[in-house]
């Protein structure tokens, strides 16, 4: 499990793989599932704090990995480079607002 968080980190995972398969499916089902179950929370009229703190759980992550886009984009370097930096930070924002 660290070498995972460890490749990402050190930009050794390949940008496309941390884009589209690490980022935009696997954290946006986490995203989505954890909104999810912070709106069955609230149906279960349980604390704020803890429907809070589930539905905001994943931005750690959508945080690191849009890090970990950038640090690999700048290394790779050109105009996808470029996109996939964008589209990462839009995507947080996105992720972090829904």
């Amino acid at each position: 499990m660290t070498d995972f968080f460890r490749a990402r980190w050190r930009g050794e995972a390949p940008l496309d793989r941390l884009f589209w398969r690490d980022m935009l499916l696997v954290a946006t089902i986490l995203s989505i599932a954890s909104s999810a179950l912070a709106l069955i929370l609230l149906g279960l009229k349980l604390p704020l704090w803890l429907v809070l703190a589930v539905h905001f759980l994943p931005v750690t992550y959508n945080i690191f990995l849009t890090v970990a886009v950038w640090r690999t984009a700048e290394k790779s370097g050109g105009l996808k480079a470029q996109l996939m930096m964008l589209g990462s930070a839009l995507w947080l924002i996105a992720t972090a607002v829904a």
